[in-house]
């Protein structure tokens, strides 16, 4: 038996993101963005060139320097030592507008990574790009959480054909229950760490909230998944904590 055989079903971002994304030139007038965010009602849209490539992203925060400003005395914008945010407020164009250079994503990047980049960059949404960095889509918060939009049927049929028979678990063996997201699994498999193994990569399915695992197993292996050069590797990363 090898993990090679398991189908793959984590969701990645191309399985989530919007493809139809309003995007602007650099040349775009300030008041052209404007209308651009107002009537597509999102709140950031990607800077691209000729070719489609991601320059920079400008925002509702980058068009509101402009608004901030309004009023204000020349002198205490000038000594206000934010000389970036007055370049912006003073700013006509795109180009000058946006925040450079954006944070990307590949489609083929997981959910997860997605959301741990969204988060670490303090950001709702990134530009999707592809190899040569031309926008093929958006990703934001609200896209990601989609994942857990699947119905329970479908994570428990995911479970059963893609985990199950991809382990060459026989599904008869194991009784899966989902209940809002959350996966129960029973019954008796082959060995300890393969228990591990099951418990492993059904949490790690798109929808799963969280794994109750209940497997029991025939054989304790831990002696050989311990040993060096195991081929499933460490035994902290497989093996499930005994109940004993």
């Amino acid at each position: 038996m090898t993990t090679n055989t398991l189908k793959k079903r984590q969701w990645t971002v191309e399985d989530v993101m919007t493809r139809d994304v309003v995007s602007v030139a650099a040349d775009t007038s300030y008041r052209e963005v404007v209308d651009a965010l107002v009537n597509s009602g999102v709140s950031a849209a990607p800077v691209v060139d000729a070719e489609g490539r991601v320059l920079g992203v400008v925002s509702e925060a980058d068009l509101l320097h402009k608004v901030e400003a309004a009023g204000e005395e020349r002198e205490r914008r000038l000594v206000s030592g934010l000389r970036r945010l007055a370049a912006k407020a003073r700013a006509t164009v795109a180009a000058d507008l946006m925040t450079a250079p954006a944070i990307v994503v590949e489609p083929t990047a997981s959910v997860v990574a997605a959301a741990r980049r969204l988060e670490a960059e303090q950001i709702k949404r990134m530009p999707v790009v592809d190899a040569e960095r031309r926008l093929v889509g958006v990703v934001s918060r609200r896209d990601l959480l989609r994942i857990h939009t699947r119905a329970d049927a479908e994570i428990r049929a995911d479970i059963v054909e893609n985990v199950l028979r991809g382990l060459w678990v026989d599904p008869s063996a194991v009784e899966v229950g989902v209940v809002d997201g959350v996966v129960t699994l029973s019954g008796t498999v082959e060995s300890r760490s393969l228990a591990g193994i099951v418990a492993d990569h059904a949490a790690k399915l798109a929808g799963v909230v969280d794994v109750v695992d209940r497997l029991t197993w025939e054989r304790d292996d831990t002696e050989l998944i311990g040993s060096r050069g195991f081929a499933f590797g460490t035994a902290e990363r497989l093996m499930r904590p005994s109940r004993d």
